[in-house]
């Protein structure tokens, strides 16, 4: 091949094209690991959708009115790193400043799949500059898109003026069988459907190939009807390398304004490599040398040539791609400027929310309880605080999976309204019965900027499992609101009665996850968790009323910003006994029981911990001074399994929790058919006292 770039346009074109297969081929070759048949099956619907219709500019990657560009089926990772090498994208850090670094260089291409390569095998979010988000878990970035598409409308609809609009950016997104396969994609589907999102542009890699063989095993749906009973606009693709005919789909789509495009595109995996080009294994694995050459032969490529871009290519990018991308940020800027000038309280806001900072003051009507023996479920108060808060923050939006009514997350405060096809200035969102949808489009909302809350009850937590995780690995301030937290739901029975979700939240790296004991601690925890803009959080609150402690008598809620702290201790500075450790309904339960203890001269002590992700970050003498080491006798109180609370009580220690699924019966039968009475607590405090002082008594007595 002659390192003398070709003349024409279209020569450029295809050569392009076929850098993009053979960085993917050999990347994937030389790391004995990857999927490199989708990279070179699609290679001209990426190169075509970003050399000429993608506006994004490589030099400024976070601009905010860039299109998106999600890959979902996030195993074709070297097609999108490919790209972002050759397109010219710079590098920025966590604040958004160039690095004077490639995004994805070729030595970074080389390093495919190894330790601390910004080319890992799956797009991460925050590693590699220009990845909007993370996927690989099938249809999880469709979630995204919708989410990102809604952001868009809701952008717009605040921030746009009549003379100046700020925010009109699409959102493309790559897809295939999998993501198709998977009931995610139905969800997101269906609700951008029903929102008309027409700023959403999917592309449906149709090669009817998965990681078993062809598709005709598992999956025979009518894809395109399936998506025309969504309310979407769809068109066909019969030729995946027909550029051409790409191009028309793509004019088309953005033609369209009153609901999303599915434009679903023929492909053949692995195009190019002969022996492999129908079969799962270039869908799952490196392709093996002799057949990268055979496929090499097939572009007309040096056959020994590896990680090879040709005289031209990088250039070419620059001419198409890169120059309409840096006028049309550099028109935006101007845009910008002078909006900044005509509205300066609007500028503000979003200089803000794209620097996930609050506004002054953003928790200055957060209200503080007055002590009340019948209290509020933490539900209730949880919805009052969070309406003071999205008051002060107007990005702050969000809905439940159908069930506002229940947990409390309707935003009604004068001015909140609902978010719906046409009118997409609503702070509250309407997901329907679609929790996994829910969280996934709640990840694309944070991506945006924006800060989301996501609703349903605890139970259902495990429906949002997948968009909750890759919350945490990709670092976003969702709020995932969860009530009904226990077998307090009562005759709901054990369907409804969570036991085993809270362990299982506890377990996920970088999630906080806060179980507020009154209407006061539940405060606390929404300051906490808006002032985490790296990280996601879960509320987890109570259906049934809760007393709002008098904190005149018992420690301010502010200890919940550490974690656990002492809410009620031993009298006149005297050593504690024993230790009574609750969480959520259970602290006042313990309340109770420490003032019999009290009454009856016993030295008892109350440590609320509302989040024991917290507690384990704050430093060794802090978690001394509440659970004081050499007090052994403890007894921990939860309405939920018993994992963890080892770590707390000891292996001796005493635990009142849930060793089954519960039970339907009103609430007070429940507490006292699964010992959760103040009486059970003394009872088991003053048994943990005895066993502690037969432990150090002397031997013989």
């Amino acid at each position: 091949m002659s390192s003398t770039a070709p003349k024409s346009s279209a020569d450029l074109d295809l050569l392009t094209i076929d850098t993009i297969r053979t960085l993917s081929m050999d990347a994937v070759q030389k790391a004995n690991s990857g999927h490199p048949g989708t990279p070179m099956a699609l290679a001209p619907l990426a190169y075509q959708l970003w050399q000429y219709n993608l506006r994004y500019d490589p030099e400024a990657p976070q601009w905010p009115n860039r299109d998106r560009f999600v890959l979902s089926n996030g195993h074709a990772s070297m097609l999108l790193y490919s790209l972002l090498h050759l397109a010219g994208v710079q590098a920025v850090d966590a604040h958004g400043k160039r690095t004077g670094k490639p995004a994805v260089s070729l030595d970074d291409i080389k390093q495919f799949r190894q330790i601390d390569s910004v080319t890992p095998g799956h797009p991460e979010y925050r590693m590699t500059t220009g990845v909007e988000t993370t996927t690989g878990p099938l249809g999880q970035g469709l979630g995204n898109s919708v989410g990102m598409a809604m952001a868009e409308r809701w952008l717009a609809a605040r921030y746009n003026k009549p003379d100046i609009k700020l925010f009109d950016y699409r959102v493309y997104t790559i897809c295939g069988d999998g993501d198709m396969m998977e009931g995610i994609s139905h969800e997101a589907a269906s609700l951008a459907g029903h929102l008309g999102l027409s700023n959403l542009i999917w592309f449906y890699d149709s090669n009817r190939i998965t990681i078993e063989g062809h598709t005709d095993l598992a999956y025979s749906d009518d894809v395109e009807s399936r998506f025309k009973g969504y309310h979407w606009h769809t068109l066909h693709v019969d030729d995946a390398n027909d550029t051409k005919a790409i191009e028309a789909a793509i004019e088309q789509a953005r033609a369209v304004t009153d609901r999303p495009t599915l434009i679903v595109v023929k492909s053949i995996i692995g195009w190019g490599a002969p022996h492999k080009q129908d079969t799962a294994s270039a869908h799952g694995e490196a392709l093996g040398e002799d057949e990268v050459k055979l496929a090499k032969r097939a572009y007309g490529w040096p056959e020994d040539a590896q990680f090879l871009v040709p005289d031209g290519v990088r250039e070419h990018f620059a001419q198409g791609m890169g120059a309409r991308g840096k006028a049309a940020h550099a028109e935006w800027q101007k845009q910008f400027d002078d909006y900044a000038q005509r509205y300066p309280q609007e500028a503000k806001e979003i200089r803000l929310l794209l620097e996930g900072k609050l506004p002054d003051d953003w928790d200055a009507e957060i209200p503080t309880f007055e002590p009340d023996a019948k209290g509020l479920a933490t539900r209730e108060s949880s919805g009052k605080v969070e309406n003071a808060i999205a008051k002060r923050v107007p990005w702050m939006i969000g809905g439940a999976a159908d069930l506002s009514p229940s947990t409390k997350t309707n935003l009604k405060f004068d001015g909140a309204t609902s978010f719906e096809k046409g009118h997409y200035d609503g702070a509250n969102l309407h997901f329907g019965i679609r929790e996994h949808g829910m969280g996934a489009v709640a990840n694309g909302l944070a991506l945006s900027g924006l800060r989301p809350f996501a609703s349903t009850f605890l139970i259902f937590s495990d429906y949002m499992k997948p968009p909750i995780r890759l919350a945490a690995i990709m670092e976003l301030p969702v709020v995932f609101v969860f009530t009904h937290d226990s077998i307090g739901v009562g005759e709901d029975g054990p369907t409804h009665q969570p036991i085993e979700q809270l362990a299982s939240l506890r377990g996920v790296p970088g999630l906080t996850t806060l179980r507020p004991a009154d209407a006061n601690e539940v405060g606390e925890a929404w300051r906490v968790v808006m002032t985490r803009p790296h990280e996601p959080s879960c509320m987890v609150l109570t259906r049934q009323p809760l007393p709002t402690l008098d904190r005149t008598k018992y420690a301010s809620a502010e200890g919940v910003r550490r974690g656990a702290y002492v809410l009620a201790d031993a009298p006149d500075g005297k050593r504690p006994e024993v230790l009574l450790l609750a969480t959520g309904s259970e602290v006042s339960l313990c309340i109770t029981a420490y003032e019999t203890l009290k009454q009856e001269g016993i030295a008892a002590r109350v440590v609320s911990m509302p989040s024991w992700d917290i507690f384990e970050k704050q430093d060794d003498a802090y978690k001394d001074e509440v659970l004081p080491p050499d007090v052994h006798a403890r007894v921990a109180v939860e309405q939920a399994a018993t994992l963890g609370w080892d770590r707390y009580v000891g292996r001796l220690g005493s635990q009142i929790v849930m060793h089954t699924f519960g039970a339907s019966a009103p609430l007070q039968a429940l507490r006292t058919k699964f010992g959760f009475t103040p009486e059970r607590v003394v009872e088991e405090a003053k048994k943990q006292m005895a066993r502690s002082k037969n432990e150090k008594a002397p031997r013989g007595e």
